[in-house]
């Protein structure tokens, strides 16, 4: 039910700001006027991978508009919201799918160019710097700078533009992450272009990186450091 009720939200955005430019601007007149669009717009990235036609989009904002202003809906929603979830379900698995072949593409055509590879796993990378000294171990912790973007060139993550390098364990993200930076050695940069099996999947990372996608990632290696062995328990005297 939570679920529906958000999902219903999102159409405030559908309506406001419709792609087709059709839709009807709304006047944000008052701050609790903007703060209910705040709630459409937090929403509505989690639509926008659907697909929706325009008379979809109408037929969401007409479902909204009826049951938010207690007019009599066309159909009782409660009836139907397995179907909703089969709907999504299926729009977003029909969009990952064309994402994914479109990833497929610009992997193929990535390392076609000079130094582009590809392991046996899918991932591809181009080795800019290769460092010195050991690469890490899943185990180890890294320190990095990355600048992280979908295949179009969109921004979705970058601690470079934040301007503070972070650290973590090899081993507690994606799987292209961990495979990729053993490539590497401190003071090294690598290109790594992640397929979606070794990313976030169909799923993605809603709002930001949707299901399917492949992701491009610039990363600069600046130290690797084992992980403190835990201390032995002192003996009683």
């Amino acid at each position: 039910m939570k679920k529906f009720v958000a999902l219903a939200f999102c159409s405030v955005l559908l309506f406001s700001c419709n792609k087709g430019g059709g839709g009807k601007k709304v006047d944000l007149k008052t701050e609790d006027d903007k703060t209910l669009y705040a709630v459409g717009a937090m929403f509505g990235d989690r639509l926008s991978n659907l697909g929706l036609s325009e008379s979809e989009v109408d037929a969401l904002v007409a479902g909204l508009r009826d049951q938010a202003t207690n007019q009599k809906t066309q159909v009782d929603y409660r009836q139907y919201q397995s179907k909703v979830q089969a709907l999504f379900k299926a729009r977003m698995e029909k969009n990952a799918d064309k994402i994914k072949t479109a990833g497929k593409d610009f992997i193929e055509n990535f390392i076609k160019t000079e130094g582009g590879q590809k392991t046996e796993s899918g991932l591809a990378y181009k080795i800019i710097k290769a460092g010195e000294g050991a690469s890490p171990k899943p185990t180890d912790i890294v320190e990095v700078h990355y600048h992280g973007t979908l295949t179009d060139g969109t921004v979705f993550d970058s601690s470079k533009e934040r301007g503070k390098k972070v650290k973590f364990p090899l081993n507690r993200v994606i799987k292209g992450w961990t495979e990729g930076l053993q490539l590497l050695k401190p003071g090294g940069q690598i290109k790594l272009v992640i397929p979606s099996d070794l990313a976030y999947g169909d799923h993605g990372a809603p709002p930001k990186i949707p299901g399917g996608a492949t992701l491009v990632f610039d990363v600069e290696l600046f130290s690797v450091n084992s992980p403190e062995a835990p201390k032995a328990p002192e003996k009683k005297k």
